[in-house]
């Protein structure tokens, strides 16, 4: 054996003998033995099992947004489990916490007289999302209505349905067809001509369901272009399809208004939401219903249908308990306008990097949400890993992105010192 083979022996066998925990969206030879262990957190701050102190400059997967280690999350969930853990809310069950969370979220939702299926996710919320909006057609007596419609670059997590309407082909590759689910098309993210053409080709009469991300995240954090999502939605209107906003991401605050809809001035027919309604600190997702959903569901009469929707831990009484405690903190202590203040911060600092630094082609901001595209000289997965070395974390998304997306507390001061970080990261490695 020579040396060479000995080398790729030892990686190979490095690899294999991995720790037991397959990571999510990984190649996992390249993190095997590089893994970022993760241990505390105080408030924007991650501390890893070697003692690195990192700034979360994505608050975790877009949700920590009242900062990590919250003493009242804590106490609220310790406090719901000593009374109830949970209890299931199938047929004529349910407990008082998922009930109470409902009419919260409904007094909050950008749909008027909202209905609250409430799951353990996003990726969860949009099956519910998409079943329901072809189930609805069914009930309208126009069962050919089964296609659903999203954008170029979309991501709406990884179920069944996630994954067959996500715009990020490499998500929908390699399961043996184009789609999971056969019944879906993309359109273009910002061309509301194509999106038409679109619809005229498969037919209005064919399409249940438009789903969109007001802001795209993991497609490299792309805000709307101008009208275009007023544009999606007289689309939807004019040809009688459903208007579905994925606020996953943006829902609880992100861009400055509770949801994106309201910023945006959006009237959808259902919204999923996930991630900051708890902030990350329980599993809890969901999905807000318009009365024309709805109403059919619930009229008083023998021959109404059931919708089959539900899962063991859908309206999970800790995690709505949490869920409420969360909210609170986000009312009581301003963190919704204190966003729009942290929006003017990022963009003033994204603006000045882009006019120092040759290898930043474009900066995109929308909330607190924001994006740094490189030259293709540069890979983004170098300079996030080089970020790390310089203490905060920033992570690589499609078209050669860097996404910023810190927790809501952060101060001013704070996002001066992460945005300049990055930049030191960058020029760090355009010189290599």
């Amino acid at each position: 054996m020579t040396l060479t083979d000995a080398h790729a022996a030892t990686d190979a066998a490095r690899v294999l003998d991995a720790p037991a925990l397959w990571s999510a969206q990984a190649h996992m030879p390249s993190v095997v033995g590089r893994q970022l262990v993760i241990d505390r957190a105080e408030g924007s701050y991650v501390f890893t099992t070697d003692g690195q102190r990192l700034f979360d400059g994505t608050a975790g997967l877009w949700h920590a947004n009242v900062g990590h280690a919250h003493p009242e999350l804590a106490r609220a969930a310790f406090e719901q489990m000593q009374r109830l853990e949970t209890y299931h809310v199938f047929a004529r069950y349910s407990n008082d916490k998922a009930l109470e969370l409902g009419e919260r979220l409904a007094a909050l939702s950008p749909i008027e007289r909202a209905k609250v299926i409430l799951n353990s996710g996003g990726s969860d919320a949009i099956d519910v999302a998409c079943k329901l909006a072809r189930r609805h057609w069914q009930q309208q007596g126009r069962p050919t209505k089964q296609v659903i419609l999203s954008r170029e670059h979309a991501y709406h997590g990884l179920h069944a349905y996630g994954t067959s309407i996500a715009g990020l082909p490499f998500n929908r590759e390699g399961y043996g067809t184009e789609s999971l689910v056969p019944e879906t098309a993309r359109v273009s993210f910002d061309d509301l001509a194509q999106v038409e053409e679109t619809i005229e080709r498969i037919g209005a009469d064919r399409i249940a369901a438009i789903v969109a991300e007001p802001v795209q995240g993991t497609g490299g954090v792309n805000p709307p272009a101008p009208g275009y999502l007023e544009g999606l939605q007289r689309l939807a209107r004019d040809h009688d399809i459903l208007l579905v906003l994925d606020e996953v991401i943006t829902g609880f605050g992100r861009t400055g208004e509770m949801f994106a809809a309201q910023r945006y001035g959006i009237e959808p027919d259902l919204v999923t939401f996930a991630k900051g309604v708890t902030s990350g600190y329980a599993p809890l997702g969901g999905v807000l219903v318009a009365p024309r959903l709805w109403e059919p569901f619930y009229v008083d009469a023998p021959e109404t249908p059931v919708f089959r929707h539900g899962a063991t831990y859908a309206g999970h009484a800790t995690a709505a308990a949490v869920a409420l405690a969360n909210l609170d903190i986000l009312e009581r202590d301003g963190l919704v306008p204190r966003v729009r203040e942290l929006e003017e911060v990022l963009r003033r600092e994204l603006d000045a990097l882009r006019e120092r630094q040759e290898a930043v082609v474009d900066v995109r901001v929308a909330g607190f949400l924001g994006g740094i595209s490189l030259d293709e000289r540069l890979v983004n997965e170098r300079v996030a890993d080089r970020a790390v070395d310089l203490g905060v974390i920033t992570r690589p998304l499609r078209g050669n992105t860097l996404q910023l997306s810190p927790p809501f507390i952060v101060s001013d001061r704070e996002v001066v010192d992460y945005v300049a970080a990055i930049e030191q990261a960058i020029v760090e490695e355009a010189g290599r």
